[in-house]
């Protein structure tokens, strides 16, 4: 993609994960007709279905022509251009684009290395097998980055090799499972998150709180115009411990970086609710749902400070 020297006129985006709705969206404004199909009944399949919904509209609203529940099935060259069959829900569709662009997922480079000969244990789709100290099956061999971790980002893989080199040449007992790992999905509205989501929570048996500030609250994003989103910070129940975020915004990539240093001291919900934010920013949405969540545990304090007397 990066290497075209002209705007293909049609364009069909297969996958409606981060990748395919950024570029659906960003070729649509630049002036293609785009198509979007994604096999799944709603884009962002990881997302909470909120924030994935705004999405989803937003793409509508630049021109993106939206295919949900749908396969494409068989491709063939037509004068040059690429003729397309659909299958949505049983039924079948053509269309006529210039280009294909896939954003199905990617699968590490793993062949070729010899990896069964060192005795580095791998999956061709998921990559070289690690524990939780980025150790391979063979002791002396560490692994980092996208070929062995769940999260393909940039900031991982280097979180992940500085984990590697403290393990592996400095003695150190790093941990994968200890890191903190925020990710955005960069369409506009951004969507941003980190931690659990609420559906992971529950999943472990954690009772969830949850405290959403819509972004029309927000004073900052009324005078910018950019309304759409809210803020979602999830905490354990009857507690201000922050479990999770979900951002959805103009600025959301940035926000989440609030709550992803909060979750990294130790700081509870509340004490953000003390951080005096400058005014006006669209960063008061975080101090509003902190402030939701002093007012909601403010009766559980006196109450216990009553039984202690």
């Amino acid at each position: 993609m990066f290497e075209l020297e002209a705007l293909p006129p049609s364009l069909l985006v297969i996958g409606g994960g981060p990748l395919g709705c950024e570029l659906a969206q960003a070729f649509a404004r630049l002036g293609s007709r785009t198509l979007i199909c994604h096999s799944e009944p709603l884009f962002l399949p990881k997302e909470e279905r909120d924030a994935a919904q705004m999405v989803s509209d937003a793409l509508a609203r630049d021109g993106v022509e939206i295919h949900l529940n749908c396969t494409v099935v068989a491709v063939r060259l037509d004068g040059g251009r690429k003729r397309i069959t659909m299958v949505t829900d049983g039924n079948a569709s053509t269309t006529v684009v210039d280009a294909i662009l896939t954003g199905i997922g990617r699968m590490p480079a793993v062949q070729g290395l010899d990896l069964e000969h060192a005795g580095v244990a791998y999956d061709e789709a998921a990559g070289i097998q690690v524990d939780d100290f980025l150790r391979t099956s063979n002791p002396r061999i560490f692994a980092a980055g996208d070929v062995c971790l769940e999260h393909p980002f940039v900031n991982t893989a280097e979180a992940s090799a500085r984990i590697v080199v403290s393990n592996a040449l400095l003695g150190g007992r790093l941990r994968l499972s200890a890191l903190t790992v925020p990710w955005c999905t960069y369409t506009d509205p951004q969507v941003a998150h980190v931690g659990l989501y609420v559906r992971q929570a529950r999943a472990q048996h954690i009772a969830v709180k949850t405290y959403t500030v819509p972004m029309h609250e927000v004073i900052r994003a009324i005078v910018d115009g950019e309304e759409e989103g809210f803020v979602k910070i999830h905490v354990r129940e009857g507690t201000d411990h922050i479990l999770g975020a979900t951002i959805v915004g103009r600025t959301a990539c940035e926000l989440i970086n609030n709550i992803s240093l909060a979750m990294v001291a130790g700081l509870g919900l509340r004490r953000l609710a003390e951080v005096i934010h400058a005014y006006p920013t669209q960063g008061e949405a975080v101090r509003q749902a902190a402030q939701a969540c002093a007012r909601s545990l403010a009766p559980l304090a006196l109450v216990k400070n009553k039984a202690t007397r």
